[in-house]
């Protein structure tokens, strides 16, 4: 069983595992490869408030596992942009199905969102068939819209809406 809390100091270690494996460049835009220690520090710091909402995904011992978020959290549209990223060891094992049921629950229940949405690129079909299966529609796509691994990518977009989620927690 896996459990959210608030991102703390002792994840910096593992945060940066993920940030600078190798596949984790092919499938975001963002370089995290040049992420430091001070600059995870720093994240972790800012990683909470009123807008953004970035938790641990933690097992039984405590241990991180990864990073899921509710960001750009919009009071007034009730809508906020998801995000996940998990550590190797933490995939295939269902904890990423499990997180994101938790962060669902969280904010159609807790924060009173309408809607969740998120966006992918279309070089990480690994990730758009797990959004599907968590329930997450697709709404359409940005063409050519990121420059990831020297050639640009299209960018979908998917979203669910709190009448839409079915808690299985």
């Amino acid at each position: 069983m896996v459990k959210l809390r608030k991102l703390d100091k002792r994840d910096v270690f593992y945060m940066l595992e993920w940030m600078h494996d190798s596949d984790t460049k092919k499938i975001f835009q963002t370089d995290f490869s040049k992420v430091s220690e001070n600059d995870a520090i720093k994240f972790i710091k800012t990683s909470y408030n009123d807008e953004n909402q970035h938790f641990a995904v933690v097992d039984d011992e405590d241990e991180y596992l990864g990073t899921i978020s509710l960001k750009n959290i919009n009071e007034i549209n009730k809508n906020a942009e998801y995000a996940i990223s998990m550590r190797k060891c933490a995939r295939g094992k269902n904890i990423s199905s499990e997180a994101t049921q938790e962060i669902l629950k969280y904010g159609f229940e807790t924060l009173k969102l309408s809607r969740i949405y998120l966006c992918v690129s279309d070089s990480n079909p690994r990730a758009i068939r797990f959004y599907k299966k968590m329930g997450f529609r697709y709404e359409g796509c940005f063409r050519k819209h990121v420059f990831i691994g020297q050639e640009f990518h299209d960018l979908l977009w998917f979203s669910i809406l709190s009448d839409e989620f079915v808690s299985k927690v």
